[in-house]
């Protein structure tokens, strides 16, 4: 069966109007998955360190505590005692030394991150950090800006 050739190359006018909907389009998408939309979560203010502060190589497990001493494990609120289960399975499991990386409130009690911290010593884990962050500074005008 033969079909017919009768295709033509299009040489005129393109028209505006499907290119500008899908631009449109495009363009709600990119602001929808973006930062714009309301990211649920629990307001961790960590405190601000002046110098440098030491990472780890080991593999990690992190527990947040935040300004009213709830502990914050896997996305998720939960109480000391069923954390300390989880750490310590999570601990008997690994293979590998494990670092307790603490995200604690700035503004928060002291005594909920000094019982993690025996937490994590009872339950084995190598290494514990306390998370902190690099101090806020100002961002200076720019010479362009200036002239």
């Amino acid at each position: 069966m033969k079909l017919p050739r009768n295709a033509k190359i299009f040489r005129g006018q393109l028209d505006a109007a499907p290119f500008a909907g899908v631009t449109f389009l495009l363009l709600i998408l990119l602001l929808l998955s973006s930062k714009l939309v309301f990211t649920p979560g629990v307001r961790i203010d960590l405190p601000e360190v002046a110098y440098h502060v030491p990472g780890t190589t080991n593999l990690s497990v992190v527990v947040a505590v935040d300004i009213g001493g709830q502990l914050y494990y896997k996305g998720q609120g939960i109480a000391e005692d069923k954390l300390f289960t989880q750490l310590k399975s999570v601990v008997e499991q690994s293979k590998d030394p494990l670092t307790l990386e603490i995200l604690a409130d700035k503004s928060g009690k002291l005594d909920s991150t000094i019982r993690l911290l025996s937490l994590a010593e009872e339950a084995g884990f190598a290494k514990v950090l306390v998370g902190a962050r690099p101090p806020t500074v100002p961002i200076r005008a720019s010479n362009r800006a200036t002239k």
